[in-house]
Parts: structure tokens; sequence; C-alpha cells
């Protein structure tokens, strides 16, 4: 289990970050889960042998959810009615990845370090991610992560998931934040389609899972490495207050 690092926070750390409100998408943006969530979709075709949905195909396509996930994958099997062969097949890979959630996944390289120094300096953190809630939660404490946020908001905790921007101010309301202290964090199409139509600034990952580069969405900052996470959150806040 990941444990934080003791952190000092200077004078001007703390005064710029507390009370900011600081937004994480969860999947490729805080955690490599991709090994999991594969096992769990090959998991659901094994038992009638059909074709196994490679690593490196799937990586990519992840932000759009497990459902879609397994019905591209019977897709590619060559499944007649992919869609409802997926509907059928869901509980089973729901039991595999509840019973696996963390088996090969980790928080990405600096993510610890990152989080509790945003913690530290008073910010609030949440999560904010298309992952249903009780699996984003028992990810999060499988890795020793989950005492950073205060909230975790996951696709069935909203009225509307990313992209739409309800997700995202549910999220910050969850944790009594101030969208105009909020910056989103994510790595993909829908943490960038929910800030940008919140009006929230964007911080996306370069190493996460997207089917569009994510310096193509173009983000506020692309950060390359979790070093440069607590800089560019206070740049952006720096740049909003002004």
């Amino acid at each position: 289990m990941a444990v934080a690092p003791a952190v000092a926070p200077s004078g001007a750390l703390a005064a710029a970050l507390a009370g900011a409100t600081i937004a994480f998408d969860l999947d490729g943006t805080l955690v490599e889960s991709a090994p999991d969530l594969v096992a769990a979709v090959n998991a659901a075709l094994a038992p009638d042998g059909l074709r196994p949905f490679g690593y490196e195909e799937a990586r990519p396509y992840i932000s759009r959810g497990a459902r879609w996930l397994l019905e591209h994958a019977l897709t590619l099997a060559g499944v007649a009615d992919p869609a409802g062969e997926a509907a059928s097949r869901f509980g089973r890979f729901l039991a595999h990845y509840g019973a696996h959630v963390a088996d090969e996944s980790r928080s990405h390289p600096g993510a610890i370090d990152a989080l509790a120094r945003l913690q530290a300096a008073g910010a609030r953190l949440v999560v904010c991610t298309n992952k249903p809630t009780d699996l984003s939660r028992e990810l999060l404490a499988r890795l020793g992560m989950d005492s950073f946020f205060a909230a975790v908001v996951g696709i069935d905790a909203v009225r509307a998931a990313k992209p739409d921007p309800a997700h995202l101010i549910e999220a910050v309301g969850a944790v009594g934040g101030d969208l105009a202290r909020t910056i989103m964090v994510g790595d993909a199409e829908p943490d960038a389609g929910a800030a940008r139509a919140a009006g929230v600034p964007l911080i996306l990952v370069d190493f996460g899972y997207t089917e569009i580069p994510a310096a193509e969405l173009a983000p506020d900052v692309l950060v390359h490495h979790f070093d440069a996470l607590v800089p560019a959150c206070l740049a952006l806040l720096e740049h909003t207050s002004t």
C-alpha cells in the first residue's frame, strides 16, 4: 500500500492552494488500471473461446467505459450481436473486475507525492470518474490513495456523466468547492469536454487513455509527469485570480 510522504508546504503554496478544488479523473489519469480492466473483459469472453482483447488495442478506448469496451471486444471477436452479448456478459465482467480491481493496477509515478502536496496545502481533492463509485473507492483504497480525497463521485452518483458538465459541477459541490477556483485534471476527451463546458481550467496528462492525443484536446496545461502537476495548478489558479 502506498504511503504519502511527509509534506510541509511553504506559506506561498498553502496560500495559493487553500480552498481550491482539484478534480481528478481516475483511470489513466491517476492510475494505470488498464491491465485489470482488459483482464476482466477477457474473463467475460473466455468461457466461449472468443478472441481475447489485446492490451495495446484496448488501452486507447478505456475512457469510453467498460460497457463500450466489452462491446467493442465482442465486435472484434466477430460476435453477431455485440450489444446484446455485452449486456448479457456485463455481470461476468463486473464479478471478475470486482475481485481483481488492483491485481496489476498502479498509481502513476509521482501521483502520490503530488496528491500529498496538494492536500497538505489545503486544496480540496475530488475524484470525478465515469467508473462506478464503489469500484473507484475500492481501487483507491487498495492503492493507498483513498485518504487524499474528500469525495469520490462516480458515474452512478450524478445526473449525467462526463463529458456533461453536470458531473464536474456535482463533484465540486460534493466537497463544498467553488467552481471559480476549480481545476480539472484528466487524460481524455470526456474530461476535456466537461471542463470546457463548466468553464474550468484543464490539465491533461499525456500518458493516459485516449483515442485523440491529449495535446490535440487543447488543454490549458499538458503534463508529462506528476512532478509538473503542482506548479501547473499554481499557474492556473494565479491566472484565474487576476
